[in-house]
């Protein structure tokens, strides 16, 4: 994987692992726990297999190890410490962490590893909102200030969209039990971010009603197709980086003049996007929702 991050800064470092970076080179420079190189210009940097260890002390660390007793552990069986510690917690911050040291080594074992001792004893949306939205949360400011690659974002993401898939699949199984209405999820065009739309269907599904899953990508126009078999739609959106700020309005006018012509159909929107539109000039047909929660409380 050419884009996989080889080098760290001790920001990285600290944004990743939540240690301060005096007290990494405290650390480093007491215990010899790390290793970093320099550039020419003198500033430390720092490999992915520091990083890696950095995280995997991290999490022995918020487990009550004393740094003195982890710099005694011989380098190897630091991981094997972390696993047995991860199999017996169900914590959120530990599993976050573990999650994330997960995603840095490109190890999927870790993550099933962390995602099964939480599911042990919460249910699949209790996991959702209390580790994953965190996750995905803080992926995302990592991402934006480049602590970690493309690479290390769709290795975590498509992991837990796995999850999300697995656990939608068991309600599909089951026949709609509330038929006021039916709903029909879509991405606008250029619009891949999935995630949130992929867990509102779970939402959805979960509360009884039937679920149409049109997913990445959709022009409106395709969309007009379901009205010839429904006429109590509500299609139900995400708007993570498009539509764009200045085509929102336009966007939402176009909603209400080809989808909503009998003037039963609605569209629900969630998503960062929608945070810039005018709640007093959206069309009575559109409801903006600030989380997927509030969408859930609504159905």
């Amino acid at each position: 994987m050419n884009n996989v991050k080889q080098s760290f800064s001790i920001r990285d470092m600290e944004n990743l692992s939540g240690i301060k970076a005096h007290t990494i080179r405290i650390w480093e420079k007491r215990y010899n726990l790390f290793k970093p190189e320099r550039t020419s210009t003198n500033i430390r940097t720092y490999s992915l297999a520091s990083l890696q260890k950095l995280l995997n002390i991290t999490l022995l660390y918020n487990n009550g190890f004393k740094i003195s007793k982890i710099a005694k552990i011989p380098e190897e069986q630091i991981p094997e410490k972390v696993h047995e510690i991860i199999a017996n917690t169900s914590e959120n911050s530990h599993a976050i962490n573990a999650l994330k040291l997960a995603m840095v080594n490109f190890d999927q074992n870790l993550f099933y590893e962390t995602y099964n001792s939480l599911l042990a004893e919460k249910s699949f949306k209790t996991v959702f909102y209390e580790v994953f939205i965190p996750l995905l949360t803080e992926l995302g400011l990592l991402w934006q200030t480049d602590t970690i690659s493309p690479a290390h974002e769709h290795f975590i993401t498509n992991l837990i969209k796995q999850k999300i898939y697995v656990h939608t699949e068991k309600l599909q199984t089951k026949p709609p039990t509330r038929h006021d209405k039916v709903f029909a999820l879509f991405l606008p065009e250029n619009e891949i971010h999935e995630i949130g739309l992929l867990y509102v269907n779970y939402e959805i599904l979960l509360k009884g009603y039937k679920t149409i899953y049109l997913g990445q990508t959709m022009p409106l126009e395709n969309l007009s197709d379901l009205l010839k078999y429904y006429d109590n739609l509500c299609f139900v959106s995400y708007f993570t980086v498009s539509p764009t700020k200045d085509r929102l309005e336009k966007y939402i006018a176009d909603f209400s003049n080809n989808l909503n012509r009998h003037g039963e159909s609605r569209l629900w929107v969630l998503g960062r996007q929608v945070r810039q539109l005018e709640l007093k000039e959206l069309p009575p047909v559109v409801t903006i929702f600030e989380s997927i929660e509030e969408l859930s409380k609504s159905l």
